[in-house]
């Protein structure tokens, strides 16, 4: 990506490597090409290091042991499939469990959205003739909020006075793009999920049809992109293995102050979330 925006290129063009958008045979061809890569990797990093670092603070702050983080590498678009920290004490309370919940994408959104802005002002206006890229990024609503308070700050800037679809985002705005939906994805209200923990902390009773219900959105969205369909089958999966599962005491219940943080959670997510994540152009 950094090559591509560097030399007014397609952001996202697939080729003909084994794995698309994974051009290996060119890395190896130069390995210097590799450092080109950590702007984008590095402020991924850190956007899952500051989401999964929420999750364990609190879980240090109300005595829940748990791992630091773990950063799972996969040869993938974005080169990872995501990070995750191990729980290996029960969360002795409701409130406990809506806090370690929250925690990860609250911290994890408010890096994207730093990291957001910076990198506007790295982006530059996409070239006239350049080729169609193979992918294109969907933009969720927390990109025109962000592009938005920039217009009002500078006006006069050459990316502001124009619209994102005539962008070329900087890399590091792709890994904020990432980080968003990485965000939407934890705070879905099903199972194991951030969102199913607070929706389980909340009201405990309701937590399995909820959990349903979100699988069944999935499966409609799907007619406008297949991927929803793919993570319905993951959750479908994760219900099953959890049916009997509790997550924390059903007593004592959650304070009410909690519901404000609920209104904010489903914020983050309507914020985050995007019907249509991914468009293919293959050539």
């Amino acid at each position: 990506m950094e090559f591509n925006f560097l030399h007014n290129l397609p952001p996202f063009v697939a080729g003909d490597e084994w794995i698309p958008f994974f051009p290996l045979g060119w890395m190896l061809a130069r390995p210097s090409r590799l450092l080109l890569g950590i702007p984008f990797s590095a402020t991924l990093l850190f956007i899952l290091l500051a989401h999964e670092m929420g999750h364990y603070l609190f879980c240090r702050y109300y005595g829940v042991r748990a791992t630091l983080p773990f950063f799972i590498p996969a040869p993938t678009l974005i080169g990872t499939l995501g990070a995750v920290i191990r729980i290996k004490a029960p969360i002795r309370s409701r409130a406990a469990l809506f806090d370690i919940g929250i925690a990860g994408p609250i911290a994890g959104f408010i890096v994207a959205v730093v990291t957001l802005a910076v990198a506007f002002t790295l982006s530059k206006p996409l070239t006239p003739g350049m080729g169609q890229s193979d992918l294109q990024l969907g933009f969720p609503v927390i990109f025109h909020v962000v592009h938005s308070m920039l217009r009002m700050v500078a006006p006069n800037s050459a990316i502001t006075a124009l619209p994102l679809t005539r962008i070329y985002l900087h890399p590091i705005a792709v890994a904020a793009w990432v980080g968003m939906f990485a965000t939407a994805l934890n705070l879905l209200p099903s199972s194991q999920l951030d969102g199913g923990h607070i929706v389980y902390a909340l009201a405990p009773r309701v937590h399995r049809v909820v959990s349903w219900i979100t699988v069944f959105v999935l499966l409609y969205l799907g007619h406008r992109y297949v991927g929803w369909r793919v993570w319905a089958g993951l959750l479908v999966v994760m219900n099953v293995l959890t049916f009997r599962q509790r997550q924390a005491p059903e007593y004592p219940m959650v304070p009410v102050s909690r519901w404000a943080w609920t209104v904010l959670a489903a914020l983050m997510l309507g914020l985050t979330f995007t019907v249509s994540p991914f468009q293919m152009s293959w050539r």
